[in-house]
């Protein structure tokens, strides 16, 4: 193995926690069996995941097993971290259903050839087990008093934190403790919302076992401002391409903030990071050349090369005036037409992409109109002056009708 992985996730940002020390080494003298698990809550992995996905991807790369686990068990229960509610019960088809999108979604990371990587479901062990077994077996480890001093609980305490979720803790660390005696398993990682749980698996193997294994907890994808990243007018930033397309993609990260480039880049590429401190140190309009770096590469990584091409030539017809401008009908319009026009579906009748209001209406119900990439979910949604970059927008209906506009001078 060339260099130490724990030193590339240190560089590039990725590491939040660590259990103790030791685990740096670990990394250097052996090939690691590592885990981290997802629970199959929707049928699509959404860009806060991606942090994850890449750390993976990384860990294989230096020569680690990864085993993804799918939390068909721990589904059912829902994990209380960080939410304010209680999650839906959800029946076993639909989570099943939700853990085959993942493997899809998951496999364009990660290597699952023989010996590379492992994709398991807890729901193989979870689901056997005996509530009086369980308990005498790993409910003795755990003292109520600690559980409770968990971030994930203390914010539910003052609405209410059912005994159905409590028990999710003891779940994901008996996870940790089945992968460990089954597939040597040495260490956890995930997002750093999941610190007490990782702990707790790593106490129980300790417990039971006298064995060391390690946590490791990664940064949340956060803007710069401390809000999550990939939150769009449509809702969240889907991996899925017919909950996002590649376009709407690509143009999330085209459009970030500039305090989010370098972050971006360090946490979601695979660029040198002589490369990413290059890209990042750009001012101005030149950091306009990282972010349509930092599109193209995250496209790629998501959706495939061909995919990241097609949405970079709709992307530059639009902002650039590229050599594929051309392939996209474009409409020239005054502000006097702009002001007649100035609803969404006005401007789709005017430019040819409906034939009436009630087709426009039909088209944005169903959740097939998009503006500059954002999803149109208003029927009454109109297009401000601030919405045309650089003179134009961009109308998008269905998957792959695109229709530019531009505002003459």
């Amino acid at each position: 193995m060339e260099g130490n992985v724990f030193d590339t996730l240190q560089e590039r940002g990725y590491i939040k926690q660590v259990t103790h020390e030791g685990l740096r080494e670990m990394l250097d003298k052996e090939k690691v069996t590592f885990y981290v698990g997802y629970d199959a809550t929707a049928d699509s992995l959404h860009v806060g995941h991606f942090v994850m996905l890449m750390v993976m991807a990384h860990m294989q790369r230096a020569g680690h097993r990864p085993i993804v686990l799918i939390g068909g068990g721990t589904t059912m229960i829902g994990d209380p971290s960080g939410k304010t509610d209680m999650r839906r019960v959800m029946t076993p088809e639909v989570i099943q259903h939700n853990a085959n999108c993942f493997r899809e979604q998951i496999s364009r990371f990660l290597d699952f050839s023989e010996g590379k990587a492992l994709m398991v479901d807890n729901a193989d062990w979870l689901l056997k087990l005996n509530y009086i077994d369980f308990m005498r077996e790993v409910g003795v480890h755990f003292t109520v008093n600690r559980m409770l001093a968990a971030e994930a609980y203390k914010r539910r305490m003052e609405v209410g934190l059912t005994f159905f979720e409590f028990s999710y803790m003891l779940m994901q660390a008996y996870d940790f403790y089945v992968l460990n005696k089954e597939y040597g398993c040495k260490l956890e990682m995930g997002g750093d919302d999941q610190w007490s749980n990782i702990l707790a698996g790593a106490d129980l193997i300790r417990k039971k076992e006298k064995q060391e294994v390690y946590g490791m907890t990664m940064t949340l994808l956060l803007k710069s401002d401390g809000e999550k990243m990939g939150k769009t007018v449509g809702g969240a930033l889907w991996l899925d391409a017919n909950k996002t397309s590649p376009y709407e993609f690509y143009q999330y990260f085209r459009n970030v903030a500039d305090a989010d480039v370098k972050n971006c880049l360090s946490l979601l590429t695979f660029l040198p990071m002589e490369e990413v401190n290059r890209l990042s140190a750009l001012k101005d309009s030149e950091i306009n050349e990282a972010k349509k770096v930092l599109a193209y590469e995250v496209t790629k990584q998501v959706h495939g090369e061909a995919e990241a091409k097609k949405a970079q030539q709709a992307a530059e017809a639009l902002f650039g005036g590229g050599a594929e401008a051309g392939s996209i009908p474009t409409t020239e319009i005054t502000k006097a037409q702009l002001a007649e026009n100035d609803k969404v579906i006005d401007m789709m009748i005017l430019t040819g992409l409906c034939k009436s209001r009630g087709e426009g209406r039909r088209l944005i119900a169903g959740g097939g109109v998009s503006l500059n990439g954002n999803k149109v979910t208003d029927e009454f949604a109109s297009i401000a002056d601030s919405d045309f970059e650089d003179g134009a927008v961009m109308l998008k209906k269905g998957k792959k009708v695109f229709h530019k506009v531009v505002l003459k001078a």
